[in-house]
């Protein structure tokens, strides 16, 4: 069982910059690929960005390549999403979430944390 903490939303100006923090509980933290997610109101749960239990692989949203930028410490059990040049459009709940092998599917992840709200203003 693995339980997940998201950390670091809030409200910033377009052009800003938000880091989010995911804390995993568990000694098993570091056999996970971990996953960062958003989803707005009415929309279906979207792939943000991924990365792999070994650091060696990560995945980006093609709406958030260049921009954000996704890394973990196993030894703190924390991943992160550094956000940069944010838009209005990256306005929504962020979550993480843990799998085996890292994957833009949320289906395919079985852990996830409770979200944080991100709210970028023009």
């Amino acid at each position: 069982q693995v339980q997940l903490v998201e950390s670091g939303g809030g409200l910033v100006q377009a052009g800003g910059s938000l880091k989010l923090s995911c804390g995993a509980s568990g000694r098993t933290f570091s056999s996970y690929a971990m996953g960062w997610f958003r989803q707005t109101p009415g929309k279906e749960r979207e792939f943000v960005a991924a990365i792999g239990w070994d650091h060696a692989s990560t995945y980006y949203a093609d709406s958030v390549k260049g921009r954000f930028a996704i890394s973990r410490d196993n030894a703190k059990n924390t991943v992160y999403l550094q956000m940069n040049s944010l838009k209005p459009e990256d306005t929504a709940v962020y979550y993480c979430a843990a799998t085996i092998r890292a994957t833009i599917v949320p289906g395919e992840y079985f852990y996830w944390g409770q979200g944080t709200q991100v709210t970028v203003s023009s």
